[in-house]
């Protein structure tokens, strides 16, 4: 179907002058060394990876020219790593469950309501924060865990904070209920150097090690449908790394395993067969559908420079980003985990976790309507919008195919410098990972700030007078990489502003003053009232020529229109500033013209592209929030 055929076809060159046309906004005098700023400004992405996304692709961007798209289930496998992928049911739901190891039958409880309820598959894991050691867990205790589960039809999949220990007991739980070994189906989670990374260098890598390979010996093999190690980047993810860092992690710890396993005798086939890959998906959805078709690209060039490019089928899981979720309004977090789970279905993967929304709300428990609503948002995206019917749907799509490309060329030059360092070990010893991460972070962090990235409900849109549970913040071992969160920062300036207002009964109030007719003031006041709100601070709104007494706020912030500040009398200002205010903002952006407005007392002036964070934590200074 030629779905156009009744218009005239276009060129790049028309679409481009059009596009000038609306970035000159009526002027004609505007160079095109003018217009090309402003389109790089107003319409080209810079990403983390260090490339820019453009407005527009087509053919002649296709990126992926020197490989092609291939098939699926054939080299590279960008395009799925079987043939059947996403027509056979559609990929696996693999759920979590949080162990309790002091009451294995309460664990026993919700793995089977998440089987009953939806589920296909699940995650054994430690609760949000783990623990300094491994948990004790023996073939008695897991055996009780997975009591009523069908373990020849069911994929148990266990997370490396469990420990080796795990790997064994769950083996142990096999022989002991007469699994034949052709039918037991899991993921034994070993994953040595990535837990060198959360634990730091008190790990004792070289147990792990042996504990992996030896695994991986007994299960090659005798356990077809059984993966001895996993290689999970969500640590990296969490850190702060961007999704080309991440691929190059993944990748140098796959090899890294790979020359081990091969070194103890496995074949190079058996030792692909022992891995599989766990990835972060994000709401970002092109980015997470670009990542994994990059991340199974990359492993089959491993695989072709091994000599044997036909095992070079990648195995993926992606579990929805933990670094995105938020405490505060965390409904919206339902909408970042559906994004990611349909982006991560797009994307190809084997299996996809769904966080609840309500994870980190009250860290150890989550609700039964957050298991549900995680469950529930693969099942709608499975069986009603029949996300997985289609293999590839992304696939022939000139921005994805030249995102895909891009990443895999960035994440393959990061990973050949890990390689010259010695290997992913020598990396992470030498600081050379965690300084790239946390270089990205940086980056990440000053655009947090500035609201370039936005967070709805906590850095846009925030409810001041939500409430929610009091918990000690969750981090990482001062050893191993640090675990954060895009929208921590803002979340403890409200956690601080809570806590005063708990104390004395009332939140600390911004006085926002207004200036001229509501046509001056309006938008100005709506932004301030919501740049406040972000740290939960409450606000008053007075006309500037109320009745205003001296003590009736500490901070006041003035609003109006650009106009109505140039024509404002300093005496207004110095009206305010002696209602003994510690602090006076002006909504709008600093000029030349306003600078007798700044002599007779303005302090600081709020808009877009200010730094958020800074300017809310002195406001928390000066109204003497702990």
């Amino acid at each position: 179907m030629q779905l156009a055929a009744e218009f005239p076809p276009s060129t790049r060159d028309e679409w481009r002058r059009g596009v000038d046309r609306v970035l000159a906004k009526g002027k004609s005098d505007l160079s095109q060394e003018e217009l090309a700023r402003r389109f790089e400004r107003e319409l080209v992405t810079s990403l983390y990876d260090g490339f820019e996304v453009a407005p527009l692709y087509t053919a002649a961007d296709d990126g992926n020219d020197d490989v092609g798209e291939g098939l699926p289930g054939l080299p590279p496998f960008i395009r799925g790593a079987t043939l059947l992928a996403g027509t056979a049911g559609g990929w696996d739901i693999r759920q979590p469950v949080d162990l309790t190891p002091s009451d294995p039958a309460k664990t026993g409880s919700e793995v089977l309501e998440q089987l009953e309820r939806g589920a296909s598959s699940l995650i054994l894991r430690t609760p949000l924060g783990g623990t300094d050691g491994y948990p004790k867990i023996d073939v008695d205790a897991l055996d009780t865990i997975l009591e009523g589960v069908y373990l020849d039809l069911i994929t148990v999949s266990l997370d490396a904070s469990l420990g080796p220990g795990a790997a064994a007991a769950l083996l142990g739980v096999w022989e002991r209920r007469g699994v034949e070994s052709s039918q037991a189906r899991g993921v034994l989670g070993m994953d040595p150097i990535g837990e060198r990374a959360s634990r730091g260098p008190g790990t004792d890598l070289a147990a792990t090690q042996r504990a992996m390979i030896s695994t991986a010996q007994r299960c090659s093999g005798s356990y077809p449908e059984v993966r001895t190690v996993v290689v999970d980047v969500t640590r990296y993810h969490e850190a702060g790394c961007s999704d080309s860092e991440e691929l190059a992690c993944a990748i140098g710890t796959g090899v890294a395993y790979l020359r081990s396993l091969t070194e103890a005798g496995l074949s190079l086939a058996a030792a692909f067969a022992q891995i599989e890959f766990r990835f972060a998906a994000t709401a970002d959805q092109f980015l997470t559908v670009a990542k994994l078709r990059a991340a199974r690209r990359l492993w089959s060039r491993v695989a072709q420079a091994c000599g044997n490019e036909a095992v070079g089928a990648q195995r993926q899981h992606a579990v929805t980003s933990r670094a995105m979720l938020s405490r505060y309004d965390p409904w919206v977090n339902l909408l970042r985990g559906t994004i990611a789970c349909f982006g991560a279905g797009v994307g190809g993967a084997d299996a996809v976790t769904v966080e609840p929304y309500d994870l980190l709300v009250e860290p150890g428990f989550v609700s039964e309507l957050g298991r549900r609503m995680a469950r529930n948002t693969q099942t709608i995206l499975l069986e009603e919008s029949h996300t997985a019917k289609v293999i590839d749907p992304a696939g022939g799509s000139w921005y994805v195919e030249n995102l895909t490309e891009s990443l895999a060329r960035e994440s393959w030059t990061f990973f050949r410098s890990i390689e010259s360092a010695g290997g992913m070990v020598a990396a992470l010893e030498s600081g050379l990972v965690a300084d790239r991460i946390e270089h990205t972070w940086q980056r990440r962090l000053a655009n947090l700030a500035h609201r370039k990235d936005t967070i709805t409900g906590v850095s846009d849109f925030p409810n001041a007078n939500e409430e929610i549970p009091v918990h000690a913040a969750v981090t990482a071992s001062a050893a191993g990489l640090p675990r954060r969160r895009y929208a921590a920062p803002f979340e403890e300036l409200r956690e601080r502003v809570d806590a005063q207002s708990r104390r004395v009964g009332a939140r600390p109030s911004i006085l926002l003053v207004t200036v001229g007719s509501a046509a001056d003031y309006t938008a100005r006041a709506t932004y301030s009232k919501s740049f406040f709100e972000v740290a939960g601070l409450a606000t008053d709104t007075l006309d500037v020529d109320d009745a205003l007494v001296p003590g009736t706020s500490k901070v006041a912030c003035l609003c109006s229109s650009d106009a109505r500040y140039g024509e404002m009398d300093p005496t207004v200002v110095r009206r305010l500033r002696a209602l003994d205010l510690s602090r006076l903002y002006m909504a709008g952006k600093q000029t030349d013209d306003l600078a007798p407005l700044v002599e007779a007392g303005v302090d600081e002036f709020i808009g877009v592209g200010c730094d958020v964070l800074e300017s809310l934590r002195g406001v928390l200074t000066v109204l003497g929030v702990e």
